[in-house]
């Protein structure tokens, strides 16, 4: 199993009216977002790399009763268009430029931005590049302040699952990668390996689904590419980082305690909470514990 598979975030999206939806050109082509509610505004950064926002629709949706969350689809994925798709054109630095040019579009002073999985690390790069643009950060199943959980996530997938899911995932694994690319195989790879990423199992088809579409495998591997080249560390950057950071995550998250503990040791003003009985998506499977936790941590920022 490829690591670089690991931060892809899964969900069913939903179809449904946005408050505002619109397009922003840039040197390289296009930016897509689109926006629910009104208030504080709220910026959610999607898991990934490689995937669109569609799947963070709900979670949007749900945070908008108290602010105007924003959405976008990261460069090259979903509605936001790439001219070329190299490794000049698909990096950190430039995902980060990306944020910026939507808060400036939107006429944003300051907002909060809450990164989900991969999510995470983009909204850590951000905050080094721009804290001053940063009302509050929040870390939703993060893979922590550096790429080391790379070294172990492919066991702790692996571990999570029976034996008969380990045998059936490295089966239609196989296949996949012999060259099957009918939706079957593709639908059962993600069946298994969907498994890994909840706590309520009931999910799983949905999950599957969103995973067997696979997303934009070319701009995620970029932007891990990049990820290596600099050595992506945010330690040092973030030492001296002042705004309230919450860190929220399942219990049973596959990503372990240990990278959101060692998050929290690095991040001076930051809170940790664990939400029990959810796995990576803690804002879906306890959804109103999450938007609890949210709202209380928000209601402590000034």
């Amino acid at each position: 199993m490829n690591k670089t598979l690991w931060f892809i975030s899964l969900f069913l999206p939903v179809i449904m009216m946005s408050q505002e939806n619109g397009h922003i050109e840039t040197a390289h082509g296009s930016l897509h977002y689109k926006t629910y509610g009104s208030g504080e505004p709220l910026l959610i950064i999607n898991g990934g790399p490689g995937l669109d926002s569609a799947g963070f629709i709900p979670l949007a949706k749900s945070l908008s009763d108290n602010y105007k969350t924003i959405l976008f689809d990261q460069r090259g994925t979903g509605k936001s268009k790439l001219e070329q798709a190299n490794n000049s054109t698909v990096t950190m630095a430039l995902m980060v430029q990306d944020m910026e040019t939507i808060r400036k579009h939107l006429k944003i002073e300051r907002w909060i931005v809450l990164g989900h999985s991969f999510g995470g690390f983009l909204a850590e790069y951000y905050a080094i590049h721009h804290p001053e643009a940063i009302k509050a950060m929040i870390l939703s199943s993060t893979g922590g302040i550096d790429l080391k959980i790379l070294d172990y996530f492919n066991a702790n997938i692996q571990i999570r699952l029976s034996q008969m899911e380990r045998d059936s995932l490295k089966y239609w694994n196989d296949r996949v990668n012999q060259g099957d690319t009918t939706k079957k195989a593709k639908y059962h790879r993600a069946k298994f390996l969907a498994s890994a990423y909840l706590y309520k199992k009931e999910y799983i088809p949905n999950v599957a689904k969103r995973l067997a579409f696979g997303g934009y495998p070319k701009i995620r591997s970029l932007v891990f590419q990049d990820m290596r080249k600099i050595d992506f560390d945010c330690r040092a950057g973030l030492k001296n980082f002042e705004k309230p950071v919450l860190i929220i995550q399942g219990r049973q998250d596959i990503t372990g305690d240990g990278v959101a503990y060692e998050t929290h040791m690095a991040l001076k003003t930051s809170t940790l909470v664990f939400i029990n009985e959810s796995c990576h998506y803690s804002w879906w499977e306890q959804e109103a514990q999450f938007k609890s936790q949210v709202n209380a941590f928000m209601a402590s920022v000034d």
